[in-house]
């Protein structure tokens, strides 16, 4: 009996995705064992043509990676959309546009101006920047269109499952992995990880008292962290209240709070929105004090790049999707 194939692909990401399945230690020579990779360009020495030329839905499942930023990236998804039976959304970058989703803060020409014209290191005396033909000696160079907007891979192509976390954790991935081996999946659409919140597994949840006041904003280097305490009730802004559990709190247990890359869980449409109203409701003093607000926005104003720090991994995926053009 054939092995089911399966392939990776990476977009608009760090690669951190890739490496988490290298991760997977000895697990994955039973992945390897179990199925038969037709696609993985980071690896392994795969063409375009390569996927081409299999049959439609032949690939049983395609991990894919990463936010859609390029032309040649929306070429590709679609190109394994159709040519698999299952895909999955592999990462925050691909789940909620990620860390290249921030780029919808700004347009492309803001980008070309800044990283090819501003920056202090560049050299660059004719203001070039890239595009997408050029004609040369040898013939016509091309380069795939650079988007305006950073789109997550379900804004682009249908998708069936979401595996979340910047990275996914292994354990998660195995646990897919066996599943659809299986056919033991949920419906489709599901995000395969923890439907709690990333507070009610936190390991300082036991110590966190009922109330939380915070009365002044830090950033984690201009204190010294308690690794027991809610870094909430020492004035850390975290967004564990706001965040899916199933990444094995791992910033946490490193004494750093969670920066939201899970994704929200489910029934939160805007997990950015749904960060800062938890936040808001713990701004204040003592409950026998009134706070005004001008109390308000001075603690809010305490908070660096709101927007960064609340859509760190989910611009592209939120309410707002970009930054207003124009």
């Amino acid at each position: 009996m054939d092995k089911p194939k399966v392939a990776f692909y990476w977009c608009a990401s760090c690669g951190g995705c890739e490496e988490t399945i290298v991760d997977l230690n000895e697990d994955l020579l039973k992945v390897a064992e179990a199925v038969d990779v037709v696609l993985w360009p980071v690896a392994l020495d795969f063409k375009r043509k390569d996927v081409e030329t299999l049959a439609d839905r032949e690939i049983a499942v395609s991990f894919i990676n990463g936010a859609v930023r390029t032309g040649e990236q929306e070429e590709m998804v679609k190109l394994l959309r159709g040519k698999s039976g299952l895909v999955v959304a592999f990462g925050s970058c691909a789940h909620l546009g990620g860390i290249p989703g921030l780029g919808n803060f700004w347009t492309r020409d803001t980008i070309f101006q800044r990283v090819y014209k501003e920056v202090p290191t560049i050299e660059n005396p004719d203001g070039t920047t890239p595009q997408e033909k050029t004609s040369v000696e040898v013939g016509e160079l091309t380069l795939p269109e650079f988007y305006d907007t950073v789109k997550t891979l379900d804004q682009t192509i249908s998708i069936d499952y979401y595996l979340p976390g910047c990275p996914p954790p292994p354990d998660l991935i195995m646990n897919a992995v066996n599943a659809i081996l299986t056919g033991e999946l949920p419906e489709k659409g599901a995000v395969l990880a923890p439907e709690k919140a990333l507070c009610d597994t936190c390991p300082r949840s036991k110590g966190k008292p009922e109330k939380i006041s915070i009365r002044e904003i830090k950033r984690p280097h201009e204190i010294m962290l308690d690794p027991e305490k809610c870094f909430l009730e020492q004035g850390i802004i975290c967004l564990g209240p706001a965040t899916r559990s199933g990444c094995g709190e791992r910033c946490i247990r490193a004494n750093m709070p969670c920066r939201g890359c899970m994704g929200p869980i489910k029934g939160v449409v805007d997990q950015g929105a749904k960060g800062v109203s938890e936040i808001a409701s713990l701004l204040g003093l003592e409950d026998e004090d009134k706070i005004s607000e001008e109390d308000i926005e001075e603690l809010f104003n305490q908070i660096a790049d709101p927007a960064g720090t609340f859509y760190r991994f989910s611009l592209p995926a939120s309410l707002l999707r970009r930054g207003r053009i124009g």
